[in-house]
């Protein structure tokens, strides 16, 4: 594994650094916004199972609880500092410019990650010719034996996908997907549906999505989501980009209905094929 070194980088200033390797296999780009702990918990797992990484950025979004300190201090990534928090579209937008490689892995810092799992979806990438990929995930509390717990889910479920769909948590992503359809909408503010318009976007455009059963992560849970919620009260932002997503696609109530009926019929199918195979499902489970 080879982590580019630590440099700092104010968003509206230039750093210099040393020449960028070619050809990276991946580059993980982190969004963060307070919630240190997770963070540490996040690259701690990262540094244990990095295979298939070359590059680890990570863009603060105007943290102030000891977060910007670590990040200062932390070798082995490039740091992005934002002295506001502009968003997560916009931090992506950051980290997947700031990106050498050909594939782009957009991570929540609320996640620990198991052995092989950037190496399974880049295998399942390739193989099934699929754009955009995501792990399975649990999700909750982690009072299990993850590793174990990923190890034996991989290899049951190694051979099961959910083709069409992605998720925000965690998804790589081919660079000729941002080259043909542009990056991510800023115009949705803080989070929330700016992953799921960029899946429509690369679905329209032809691109193939998918979720594997070959490499599983730990989602506690929109751990930043909860905290700006509680801490701020500020919950428009999540009014205003439901509106402004259903605005931009002309999605109807009709349109809304056929769409939620359709997916829950693919899920039902996938839940029921998973189910049989003795093991959780891919997306959703809890701890």
């Amino acid at each position: 594994m080879c982590w580019k070194d630590n440099l700092v980088v104010p968003a509206d200033g230039a750093a210099e650094s040393s020449p960028r390797r070619d050809g990276p296999r991946a580059t993980v780009v982190i969004p963060v916004y307070n919630q240190l702990g997770y963070t540490r918990k996040c690259l701690d797992s990262l540094r244990a199972h990095g295979g298939g990484i070359e590059e680890i950025i990570i863009i603060d979004n105007g943290s102030t609880d000891g977060t910007a300190e670590y990040l200062s201090g932390l070798d082995g990534a490039t740091v992005i500092m934002n002295r506001e928090n502009l968003g997560c579209a916009a931090a992506w937008n950051q980290g997947v410019e700031a990106a050498g490689s050909a594939w782009v892995l957009l991570l929540n810092n609320d996640v620990v990650v198991t052995s092989g799992w950037i190496e399974g979806m880049l295998e399942f990438s390739e193989e099934k010719q699929v754009d955009i990929v995501s792990p399975a995930i649990r999700e909750g509390p982690c009072d299990y034996n993850l590793e174990l717990y990923a190890q034996e889910f991989a290899a049951r479920m190694r051979g099961h996908s959910r083709l069409g769909v992605a998720d925000g948590i965690c998804f790589l992503v081919r660079r000729t997907v941002f080259e043909k359809i542009g990056r991510f909408d800023e115009n949705f503010r803080i989070g929330q549906f700016e992953d799921v318009d960029f899946f429509r976007r690369a679905k329209m455009a032809g691109f193939r999505l998918g979720i594997t059963g070959r490499s599983l992560i730990h989602n506690f849970g929109s751990v930043t989501q909860n905290h700006i919620r509680s801490a701020e009260r500020n919950n428009s932002y999540e009014a205003a980009n439901r509106a402004y997503y259903r605005r931009k696609w002309g999605l109807s109530w009709r349109r809304r209905f056929m769409e939620r009926h359709s997916s829950k019929a693919r899920l039902f199918f996938w839940s029921v094929k998973e189910r049989a195979l003795g093991h959780h499902l891919l997306i959703g489970e809890k701890g």
